[in-house]
């Protein structure tokens, strides 16, 4: 999980590969999967999400080894 710079909240989700973005309020507001490596295992190749004051955020998918850049 993660602090987006305007301030919702980005998770990952452990069985599918997408991330998540929600208001405070709890709204949802976007998603996307983000199983770059389409190794078949979804959510469980992905760690180290981090977001940037740049409106970027940035992933590790295990399942090829990289660091990724959402934007």
């Amino acid at each position: 999980m993660a602090i987006a710079p305007n301030d919702n909240i980005l998770t990952v989700n452990a069985g599918d590969g997408m991330i998540v973005e929600t208001t405070e309020g709890g709204r949802q507001v976007a998603s996307k999967s983000i199983d770059v490596s389409n190794s078949g295992h979804g959510g469980r190749t992905l760690f180290g999400l981090a977001a940037a004051p740049s409106r970027n955020a940035y992933f590790v998918d295990d399942g090829n080894n990289t660091l990724n850049v959402l934007d």
